[in-house]
C-alpha cells in the first residue's frame, strides 16, 4: 500500500523510507491505549454511518453487554462490506481496533448468552422501546429521545441481519413502524441541528443561538397540557391506556399540544423563530450577545404583526394582542409570535388569503389569552392541567373545511374558460374576511 504523505503506514512492509518525515508515523489504534476514546469518535469519515450503531452499542454496554457486542459485530461486518482491502485512511487500523475488542467481548459475554441472540435482541428491542421511545415520548426531552430513536434503530437494523424478515414477531415489526415514523421529528432542520446526536455543530454553540433557544424553553409557568386516552384502547401494551401529561419542552410545543399543530410543521417553525431572533440580536451589535434584548423581541412583534394590526384597524376591531401582569412580558409576547408562524406553517393554500390568516390567529390569539388569564399557577406553585390535542386537529378542524371550500370553486372554474362572475377566487374569498 502506497502512501502519499512520505511515510509508512502501518502495514507497509519492505518499503524503505525516505530521507525526510513530514510527520510521524501513524500507530495502530489499540483499546487500552486510547483513555477516554469512544468508539464512533474514532471512524474513519469513510465509514462515518457507522458511528451511530456505535453510539448505540456505547449506550446499552452496561444494561445488556450482549446486544451491545451485537451490534458492534454488525459494525465490524458492515466495514469490512464497505472496505474490503481497508484501502481508506485509518480504515485498516480502526477494523483491527474493533475485531481486538469483539474478541474479548465475546469471552466475557458469552457466558451471559441465554438461548439465540436472535431472540436476545428482539426481546431487548420491545423492552427497550417500551421504556425509552413510548414512555419516553411523556417524559424526555428531545435531544434524549432522538437519541434513544436512533439506538432503536440501530437494534432494528441489527435484528434484520440475524433473523429472516418474515420470522420478525408482529409486535416487533409494529413498534419499528412507530420509531420510523418519530424519526422524522428529530431529524435535522435546514441549518439548526437542534437535536444531533453527538458532538455538536459549531453554530450551535453561537451565543445568540443559545440566548433564543433559552428564551423559548421558559415554560414552567404555564398550564400543562394532558393527553386523554383513546375510548376505544383494548388491552395492547401498545396503545396508551391512561391520560397522561405530554412532555412540553419549549413555547412552540405548548402551543401545538393546546391547539394541535403537526410535528413537522413545530420542528420548522421552532428552526424558523430561532434563527430570526438569532439574527436580529446580532445585526445591530458588534459583538456577540447571550442575552436575548427586549428591543430584538420588539422589533419583531412589530414586523410580524403589521398586517395583522393593519386588518384591526380597517375592521374596527380591538387588538387582541393583550398582555397578563402576572406574566413575562417576553414569554408571552414569544407565544404570539410562534403562534402566528405556526399558523402560518400549516395554512397550506390559504396564504394565498392573509386577511382569512388574520381572523383564524384573531380568534386564537384571544384563545390563549383567556387559558393564561384562568391558569392558577400565576399566583400559587401549582399548574393546571390543560386538555391536548391530536397533532391534526388544527389541520382538520381549521385549514381542510377551507381548503374545501377553495378547491369547489377552483373545480367551477372550468379549467379557466367558465365566467369569472360563475366561480369565486382567492381574492373573492379573503374579501369575506375584510
Amino acid at each position: 500500500m502506497a502512501s502519499t504523505s512520505g511515510t509508512k503506514g502501518p502495514f507497509e512492509i519492505g518499503r524503505p523510507p525516505r530521507k525526510r518525515m513530514v510527520r510521524a508515523p501513524m500507530r495502530n489504534v489499540d483499546l487500552e491505549n486510547e483513555e477516554g476514546a469512544v468508539d464512533s469518535e474514532i471512524v474513519p469519515s469513510s465509514l462515518a454511518v457507522l458511528a451511530p450503531i456505535l453510539r448505540a452499542a456505547l449506550e446499552i454496554e452496561e444494561e445488556n453487554p450482549r446486544v451491545a457486542y451485537l451490534c458492534r459485530f454488525h459494525a465490524f461486518e458492515k466495514a469490512h462490506t464497505m472496505d474490503p482491502t481497508s484501502s481508506g485512511r485509518r480504515v485498516r487500523q480502526f477494523k483491527t481496533y474493533l475485531l481486538h475488542k469483539l474478541e474479548r467481548e465475546d469471552e466475557l459475554t458469552k457466558r451471559l448468552r441465554e438461548g439465540s441472540d436472535g431472540r436476545e435482541l428482539a426481546t431487548y428491542y420491545q423492552h427497550f422501546y417500551e421504556r425509552k421511545i413510548r414512555d419516553g415520548e411523556f417524559s424526555q426531552r428531545p435531544e434524549e429521545m432522538a437519541k434513544n430513536v436512533e439506538i432503536a434503530t440501530v437494534l432494528y437494523e441489527v435484528l434484520k441481519t440475524m433473523v429472516a424478515p418474515p420470522n420478525i414477531e408482529e409486535r416487533t415489526r409494529r413498534y419499528a413502524e412507530d420509531v420510523e415514523h418519530k424519526r422524522g421529528q428529530y431529524e435535522h432542520y435546514n441549518i439548526l441541528p437542534l437535536y444531533a446526536v453527538g458532538v455538536k455543530p459549531a453554530i450551535m454553540e453561537l451565543p445568540e443561538i443559545k440566548a433564543a433557544i433559552l428564551a423559548l424553553y421558559k415554560v414552567d409557568n404555564l398550564p400543562m397540557p394532558i393527553i386523554r386516552a383513546r375510548p376505544d384502547a383494548s388491552n395492547d401494551d401498545y396503545t396508551t391506556r391512561t391520560d397522561r401529561l405530554k412532555r412540553v419542552n419549549d413555547i412552540l410545543d405548548w402551543i401545538a399540544s393546546v391547539f394541535g399543530f403537526q410535528k413537522g410543521n413545530v420542528a420548522n417553525q421552532r428552526e424558523h423563530l430561532i434563527l430570526l431572533l438569532a439574527n436580529l440580536n446580532i445585526r445591530d451589535r458588534v459583538e456577540s450577545s447571550s442575552q436575548l434584548h427586549v428591543e430584538t423581541i420588539e422589533k419583531l412583534m412589530r414586523t410580524i404583526f403589521k398586517n395583522y394590526e393593519s386588518w384591526c384597524h380597517y375592521v374596527r376591531c380591538e387588538s387582541n394582542l393583550r398582555f397578563l401582569k402576572d406574566y413575562d412580558l417576553e414569554q408571552i409576547k414569544l407565544i404570539y409570535i410562534a403562534l402566528y408562524l405556526l399558523i402560518w406553517g400549516e395554512a397550506s393554500n390559504i396564504r394565498f388569503m392573509p386577511e382569512c390568516i388574520c381572523y383564524i390567529f384573531h380568534h386564537m390569539c384571544h384563545e390563549v389569552y383567556t387559558i393564561l388569564g384562568k391558569n392558577p399557577s400565576r399566583v400559587t406553585e401549582s399548574t393546571e392541567l390543560l386538555e391536548g390535542r391530536d397533532d391534526e386537529y388544527f389541520l382538520r378542524e381549521v385549514i381542510s373545511p377551507i381548503y374545501q371550500v377553495l378547491m369547489k370553486e377552483a373545480k367551477r372554474n372550468n379549467k379557466g374558460k367558465a365566467s369569472h362572475s360563475n366561480w369565486r377566487n382567492y381574492d373573492d374569498l379573503n374579501e369575506y374576511f375584510w
